[in-house]
């Protein structure tokens, strides 16, 4: 999940709080947008009860490590004076930094004053610098990269990590609703013979690259680039399929029985996080329409077009919803935040919190919300990730919903993109969250009402198939489906 992104601030004469953190203890409540930023309003708050307050040793702060979901928060920024020993070794002076350390202490200062972890994995950061300006070959760009990753490296958190110009462009403009890649969605399949299959493809864009190859919803992806798919995380997959506009990747795809190769070539496409349609249910108690809504991404858009499938859905008197959040990694956190206003018109959304506890609080006011009243239902799985799980988080613990699946993925953590002056760019981890009712749902994911049945499908179609169709091995009894009990 991803805060709204950042440029490191220029070097401070002491330590201080990043722009984008509040002081410390303070509640935010969000009102609403003006130029894409969040207006904030602040009070005091007791943060040392409202939240579960993170412990560590000595050595090590929640050093527990996996792509895509571990890690703390922002804790207080203390500003001290260090007197070097005899034995210490000044780093070159500033008149003798060359342009590569120059940004390799862009990225240096960015995590300085933004990480949530103050201990920096049991290190010391400032040390740390003053060693590798000395140590590290800093001669080309690319050693320059390799120092930046390094020194990320040792922060053992993987959420924290380093972009090359093109990643970052990628990462940006997929936030955007824009994409370089093949324009496919994918997620986790079920297993074959107790062990993963593959990793499923959800959907293909219309018109992007793998449509046009023949790749359909249903098929497994066995290897990227002879890379083995079967054990391949879904946000390493991703990121393998993105890259530079009209470079090339090859795909083992399996479609039934049958097993080929394709060669696509990436092109930039338009994503759009929302697919939804009608079910008619006979024999429904809530209501004899059902409106499917599948969100695929928090992106830019994603909020805008989930409203407009409200409305879309309700202008064929759809009365109940189904929120399909299954596969879907998170994206931009506003976002998160804005889609579960529309759902809720009170309510704690999300905890935000440190070290210390609570430091924000955000919440549904009932000034954007358009759908609090009709019956709804939330779909998750291991695939639903961060922002998703903020969402499904809030609307279970608020009993706005009922939630239907298996645990989701279990990222707790937030994260803030900052751009280098080279194009290059960082994504650091600077929060934690909790849910409304205090879970920390960190490698744990949140926790659903019902399971769903083995072989429900993940499309739109046979979702209404299975809804309609009693004898369906899928099928889920429609007249209890927004029952709580």
């Amino acid at each position: 999940m991803l805060l709204p992104m950042r440029r490191p601030p220029a070097a401070p004469s002491s330590p201080a709080f990043p722009p984008h953190v509040s002081s410390l203890g303070l509640r935010r409540q969000l009102h609403g947008r003006a130029g894409g930023e969040f207006l904030l309003r602040f009070r005091q708050i007791d943060r040392v009860r409202l939240c579960t307050v993170a412990r560590a040793s000595p050595v090590e702060v929640d050093a527990s490590t996996a792509w895509f979901g571990r890690r703390a928060i922002v804790g207080v920024v203390l500003a001290m004076s260090l007197s070097a020993p005899a034995y210490y070794r000044a780093p070159p002076p500033s008149s003798a930094l060359t342009e590569e350390n120059l940004i390799f202490l862009e990225a240096w200062r960015a995590v300085d004053r933004a990480y949530y972890d103050k201990s920096f994995n049991g290190q010391s950061w400032f040390r740390y610098r003053e060693r590798a300006l000395r140590e590290e070959p800093m001669n080309s760009r690319e050693e320059t990269y390799a120092a930046i990753k390094k020194m990320l490296s040792t922060l053992d958190d993987p959420f924290t990590r380093f972009l090359e110009p093109e990643k970052f462009k990628s990462l940006r403009s997929g936030t955007q609703g824009a994409l370089t890649g093949v324009g496919l969605s994918i997620g986790y399949p079920l297993a074959l013979n107790g062990s993963p299959a593959g990793l499923s493809v959800m959907s293909a864009a219309p018109g992007g690259p793998a449509e046009k190859a023949g790749i359909i919803s249903g098929d497994v992806i066995l290897a990227i680039d002879d890379r083995s798919a079967q054990d391949m995380d879904i946000y390493d997959a991703a990121d393998r399929l993105q890259g530079p506009e009209g470079s090339s990747i090859n795909l083992t795809i399996r479609s039934g029985a049958d097993t080929r190769h394709v060669v696509l070539k990436r092109e930039r496409y338009t994503l759009n996080p929302v697919r939804s349609r009608m079910c008619e249910i006979p024999g429904s108690e809530d209501s004899s329409k059902i409106g499917y809504i599948k969100l695929t991404t928090f992106n830019q858009n994603a909020a805008g077009s989930v409203k407009e499938a409200i409305k879309k859905l309700r202008d064929n008197n759809v009365k109940a919803f189904v929120l399909d959040l299954r596969n879907n990694s998170g994206g931009l956190f506003p976002e998160g935040i804005e889609i579960a206003k529309i759902w809720m018109d009170k309510g704690v959304i999300v905890y935000i919190c440190d070290s210390r506890g609570v430091r924000d609080i955000y919440e549904a006011d009932g000034a954007t919300t358009i759908a609090a009243s009709e019956p709804l239902v939330v779909l998750v799985n291991k695939g639903t990730a961060s922002a998703s799980e903020i969402l499904a988080g809030a609307l279970k613990d608020n009993k706005r919903a009922v939630v239907y699946g298996e645990p989701t993925y279990g990222k707790g953590k937030i994260q803030s993109v900052f751009a280098l002056s080279d194009g290059s760019g960082l994504a650091v981890t600077v929060a934690r969250y909790e849910t409304p009712a205090h879970t920390d749902i960190d490698k744990v994911g949140v926790i659903p009402d019902r399971p769903l049945p083995a072989s429900f499908p993940t499309d739109e179609d046979g979702f209404c198939s299975c809804l309609k169709d009693p004898a369906s091995p899928c099928n889920l009894n429609a007249a209890r489906l927004f029952a709580r009990s």
